[in-house]
């Protein structure tokens, strides 16, 4: 079945793959049961210019600096929520199925993968349960397919695979401009597993317990950022709407963003509430900082304190 016919068959079958939840059996009522842990899927670079926007290279220089290409460094940081019974991993980087012409626009480069980063815990990809990608972009969803000689496969073999129907239906129909983004090959095997999932929970609502999803687009169309009541804070994991430590200020809005002014407004009502609220913010793409807690100053929202995932209970004054 070729590419035009396996979106026939996705339009015309949308209902087999809605799944709005998974079952959680939770055996206590506070979200300290949850267990949250960085996985880095490794590290590759893009355009500092296209990073940064309209941001002048002599300031985004000072704080990501380029290489003589033009090129920075990225993270590709997923999160792995174990709760128990189920293990739920957010996002999985760009995989490694792609040929030498490919990677070599992109440098991937760095010890870490998911299979060593998921090693570090004592897990391995046959433990995941389910995987949630934010959005289908070949650095968010791209490890979820490996190649097996001349088969596409799946990377996480006990797994469903979870996005929503809007951004399904932009990701097999891209405008010229996101086209790039959008790899067949990383897309059409997840449905061809038979374990795709279309999330159907509103702006905001629960998805499953302790876990709220904000659509934004954007940066494209419908990219679901999870809200995750952990321990005694909230969580939100900022994929690319706010993907390093510098984009919190709010000009700073990548030129990958298919509307920059909606990215705007989605900022500023995150970010609002995140400072109001001390939320944690997590970086997806900061080759260096992890998470983040935000103030308010004369200046407008800015970097609280910068620490690591696994130092949330240092942080003070933390609020659900």
């Amino acid at each position: 079945m070729n590419f035009r016919q396996l979106i026939k068959v996705a339009n015309k079958s949308n209902q087999i793959f809605y799944n709005s939840s998974i079952p959680l059996n939770f055996t206590g009522s506070k979200s300290v049961l949850m267990k949250l842990y960085s996985i880095n899927a490794g590290y590759f670079k893009l355009d500092g210019g296209a990073m940064f926007g309209v941001v002048p290279k002599s300031m985004w220089n000072k704080v990501n600096p380029a290489d003589d290409n033009n090129m920075c460094t990225w993270a590709m940081r997923c999160l792995l929520i174990d709760t128990g019974d189920r293990r739920i991993l957010i996002d999985n980087g760009m995989g490694n199925k792609q040929d030498e012409k490919f990677f070599s626009h992109f440098y991937p480069h760095g010890e870490d993968s998911i299979e060593t980063s998921l090693a570090k815990y004592n897990y391995t990809t046959d433990d995941i349960t389910d995987v949630f990608l934010t959005h289908l972009h070949f650095d968010h969803c791209g490890g979820t397919i490996k190649r097996e000689g001349d088969k596409l496969v799946p990377v996480f073999k006990n797994a469903q695979f979870y996005t929503n129907k809007a951004h399904w239906d932009a990701a097999l129909a891209p405008n010229e401009r996101e086209k790039a983004s959008f790899l067949k090959e990383n897309i059409l095997p997840i449905m061809e597993t038979g374990r795709l999932r279309f999330i159907d929970v509103p702006d905001g609502g629960n998805w499953i317990k302790y876990f709220n999803i904000n659509y934004v687009f954007g940066h494209t169309e419908a990219m679901m950022l999870p809200q995750i009541k952990y321990k005694n804070t909230t969580l939100l994991y900022c994929a690319d709407l706010v993907p390093s430590a510098p984009h919190v200020s709010m000009p700073w809005v990548m030129a990958y963003d298919m509307r920059p002014l909606d990215t705007l407004k989605e900022k500023h009502r995150l970010l609002n509430l995140a400072a109001d609220n001390n939320w944690i913010l997590y970086f997806e793409h900061d080759p260096v900082n992890e998470c983040c807690t935000l103030q308010r100053t004369e200046k407008g929202i800015r970097i609280k304190e910068i620490f690591k995932l696994s130092e949330v209970d240092t942080i003070k004054n933390t609020t659900i």
